[in-house]
Protein backbone atom coordinates (compact mmCIF):
# COMPACT_ATOMS: atom_id res chain seq x y z
CA UNK A 1 0.00 0.00 0.00
CA UNK A 2 1.19 3.50 -0.79
CA UNK A 3 0.24 6.93 0.52
CA UNK A 4 1.79 10.12 1.85
CA UNK A 5 -0.78 10.15 4.65
CA UNK A 6 0.40 8.52 7.89
CA UNK A 7 -1.60 5.34 8.44
CA UNK A 8 -3.24 5.46 4.99
CA UNK A 9 -2.63 3.11 2.08
CA UNK A 10 -4.04 2.41 -1.36
CA UNK A 11 -4.90 -1.10 -2.52
CA UNK A 12 -6.89 -2.79 -5.26
CA UNK A 13 -10.40 -3.79 -4.22
CA UNK A 14 -11.46 -7.43 -4.43
CA UNK A 15 -14.91 -9.01 -4.58
CA UNK A 16 -14.84 -9.17 -0.77
CA UNK A 17 -14.73 -5.35 -0.76
CA UNK A 18 -17.97 -4.97 -2.75
CA UNK A 19 -20.04 -3.88 0.30
CA UNK A 20 -17.40 -1.27 1.21
CA UNK A 21 -17.21 0.08 -2.33
CA UNK A 22 -21.01 0.16 -2.49
CA UNK A 23 -21.21 2.11 0.77
CA UNK A 24 -18.59 4.64 -0.33
CA UNK A 25 -20.27 5.26 -3.69
CA UNK A 26 -23.67 5.59 -2.02
CA UNK A 27 -22.21 8.05 0.52
CA UNK A 28 -20.65 10.06 -2.32
CA UNK A 29 -23.92 10.34 -4.23
CA UNK A 30 -25.89 11.12 -1.07
CA UNK A 31 -23.43 13.85 -0.06
CA UNK A 32 -23.97 15.62 -3.38
CA UNK A 33 -27.77 15.05 -3.48
CA UNK A 34 -27.50 12.79 -6.52
CA UNK A 35 -30.24 10.18 -7.02
CA UNK A 36 -28.62 6.91 -6.07
CA UNK A 37 -29.22 3.21 -5.75
CA UNK A 38 -28.89 1.86 -2.22
CA UNK A 39 -25.51 0.85 -0.83
CA UNK A 40 -26.73 -2.76 -1.04
CA UNK A 41 -27.63 -2.39 -4.74
CA UNK A 42 -24.20 -0.90 -5.42
CA UNK A 43 -22.57 -3.73 -3.44
CA UNK A 44 -24.34 -6.30 -5.60
CA UNK A 45 -23.24 -4.50 -8.76
CA UNK A 46 -19.62 -4.25 -7.58
CA UNK A 47 -19.77 -7.94 -6.66
CA UNK A 48 -20.12 -8.51 -10.42
CA UNK A 49 -17.78 -5.75 -11.61
CA UNK A 50 -14.78 -6.42 -9.38
CA UNK A 51 -14.06 -9.71 -11.12
CA UNK A 52 -13.78 -8.11 -14.56
CA UNK A 53 -10.48 -7.22 -16.18
CA UNK A 54 -11.85 -3.97 -17.60
CA UNK A 55 -12.88 -2.55 -14.21
CA UNK A 56 -10.40 -1.32 -11.62
CA UNK A 57 -11.37 -0.13 -8.15
CA UNK A 58 -8.81 1.15 -5.68
CA UNK A 59 -9.49 1.75 -2.00
CA UNK A 60 -7.70 4.12 0.34
CA UNK A 61 -7.51 2.67 3.83
CA UNK A 62 -6.89 4.69 6.98
CA UNK A 63 -6.30 2.31 9.83
CA UNK A 64 -8.84 -0.49 9.45
CA UNK A 65 -11.34 1.60 7.49
CA UNK A 66 -11.71 2.35 3.79
CA UNK A 67 -12.00 6.14 3.53
CA UNK A 68 -11.70 6.69 -0.21
CA UNK A 69 -12.17 4.98 -3.52
CA UNK A 70 -11.44 5.35 -7.21
CA UNK A 71 -13.40 3.43 -9.82
CA UNK A 72 -12.15 3.12 -13.41
CA UNK A 73 -13.27 1.38 -16.54
CA UNK A 74 -11.02 0.48 -19.46
CA UNK A 75 -12.19 0.11 -23.03
CA UNK A 76 -10.63 -0.46 -26.42
CA UNK A 77 -10.12 2.51 -28.70
CA UNK A 78 -9.22 2.78 -32.38
CA UNK A 79 -6.52 5.34 -31.51
CA UNK A 80 -3.98 2.94 -30.05
CA UNK A 81 -3.20 -0.58 -28.91
CA UNK A 82 -3.78 0.20 -25.25
CA UNK A 83 -7.13 0.93 -23.66
CA UNK A 84 -8.73 4.26 -22.89
CA UNK A 85 -9.20 4.62 -19.13
CA UNK A 86 -12.20 6.46 -17.71
CA UNK A 87 -12.23 7.53 -14.08
CA UNK A 88 -15.86 6.93 -13.20
CA UNK A 89 -15.65 8.10 -9.59
CA UNK A 90 -13.09 9.29 -7.05
CA UNK A 91 -14.25 9.90 -3.49
CA UNK A 92 -12.69 10.63 -0.11
CA UNK A 93 -14.82 10.90 3.02
CA UNK A 94 -15.36 14.56 3.97
CA UNK A 95 -13.48 14.52 7.29
CA UNK A 96 -10.23 13.36 5.65
CA UNK A 97 -10.15 15.56 2.56
CA UNK A 98 -7.16 17.81 2.06
CA UNK A 99 -4.77 15.29 3.63
CA UNK A 100 -3.39 13.71 0.46
CA UNK A 101 -5.68 10.69 0.23
CA UNK A 102 -7.20 11.80 -3.09
CA UNK A 103 -3.70 12.48 -4.42
CA UNK A 104 -2.57 9.02 -3.30
CA UNK A 105 -5.56 7.50 -5.11
CA UNK A 106 -5.02 9.41 -8.37
CA UNK A 107 -1.28 8.64 -8.28
CA UNK A 108 -2.00 4.93 -7.82
CA UNK A 109 -4.66 5.04 -10.54
CA UNK A 110 -2.24 6.60 -13.03
CA UNK A 111 0.42 4.03 -12.18
CA UNK A 112 -2.02 1.14 -12.69
CA UNK A 113 -3.45 2.36 -16.01
CA UNK A 114 0.03 3.10 -17.36
CA UNK A 115 1.00 -0.47 -16.45
CA UNK A 116 -1.94 -1.60 -18.60
CA UNK A 117 -0.63 0.53 -21.51
CA UNK A 118 -3.62 2.89 -21.44
CA UNK A 119 -3.21 5.68 -23.98
CA UNK A 120 -5.19 8.31 -22.06
CA UNK A 121 -7.44 8.78 -19.08
CA UNK A 122 -10.69 10.71 -19.12
CA UNK A 123 -12.62 12.25 -16.27
CA UNK A 124 -15.97 14.04 -16.37
CA UNK A 125 -16.29 16.82 -13.81
CA UNK A 126 -19.26 19.10 -13.19
CA UNK A 127 -18.41 22.63 -14.29
CA UNK A 128 -19.51 24.10 -10.95
CA UNK A 129 -17.31 21.68 -8.95
CA UNK A 130 -14.30 24.00 -8.78
CA UNK A 131 -12.60 21.98 -6.03
CA UNK A 132 -12.60 18.81 -8.16
CA UNK A 133 -11.49 20.75 -11.23
CA UNK A 134 -8.55 22.26 -9.33
CA UNK A 135 -7.64 18.83 -7.94
CA UNK A 136 -7.50 17.20 -11.38
CA UNK A 137 -5.68 20.16 -12.94
CA UNK A 138 -3.05 19.91 -10.17
CA UNK A 139 -2.55 16.32 -11.27
CA UNK A 140 -2.01 17.17 -14.94
CA UNK A 141 -5.52 16.88 -16.38
CA UNK A 142 -6.88 19.56 -18.71
CA UNK A 143 -10.29 20.57 -20.03
CA UNK A 144 -8.77 21.58 -23.36
CA UNK A 145 -7.60 19.57 -26.36
CA UNK A 146 -3.83 19.10 -26.18
CA UNK A 147 -2.03 21.24 -28.74
CA UNK A 148 -5.05 23.34 -29.68
CA UNK A 149 -6.34 24.86 -26.45
CA UNK A 150 -9.88 24.18 -27.70
CA UNK A 151 -12.28 23.55 -24.81
CA UNK A 152 -13.59 19.96 -24.49
CA UNK A 153 -17.19 19.21 -23.61
CA UNK A 154 -18.92 16.02 -22.57
CA UNK A 155 -22.40 15.32 -23.88
CA UNK A 156 -24.66 12.81 -22.18
CA UNK A 157 -27.93 11.18 -23.04
CA UNK A 158 -29.55 8.72 -20.69
CA UNK A 159 -30.70 5.65 -22.56
CA UNK A 160 -32.91 4.14 -19.89
CA UNK A 161 -35.51 6.89 -20.09
CA UNK A 162 -38.58 6.06 -18.08
CA UNK A 163 -36.86 3.39 -15.99
CA UNK A 164 -36.07 4.48 -12.44
CA UNK A 165 -32.62 3.81 -11.05
CA UNK A 166 -32.65 0.91 -8.54
CA UNK A 167 -33.59 2.22 -5.12
CA UNK A 168 -35.19 5.40 -6.50
CA UNK A 169 -38.73 6.02 -5.22
CA UNK A 170 -41.43 6.20 -7.90
CA UNK A 171 -42.62 9.60 -9.08
CA UNK A 172 -45.67 10.79 -7.12
CA UNK A 173 -49.01 10.94 -8.92
CA UNK A 174 -52.29 12.57 -8.08
CA UNK A 175 -50.83 15.87 -6.92
CA UNK A 176 -52.55 19.17 -7.82
CA UNK A 177 -52.17 20.03 -11.48
CA UNK A 178 -51.27 16.44 -12.43
CA UNK A 179 -53.56 14.75 -14.89
CA UNK A 180 -53.53 10.95 -14.61
CA UNK A 181 -55.74 10.54 -17.68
Amino acid sequence: MTSDVPGAGVRQATAADAPTVGRLLHDFNTEFDTPTPSAQDFAARFGELLGRGDVLVLLADHGDEAVGMACLTLRPTPYGQGPLAELEELYVVPGLRGQGIGSALITAVLKRVRARDAIEMRINVDEIDTDARRFYERHGFASTVPGTGSRMLCYLRELDEGRPMPGTPPEPTGYPGHNDA
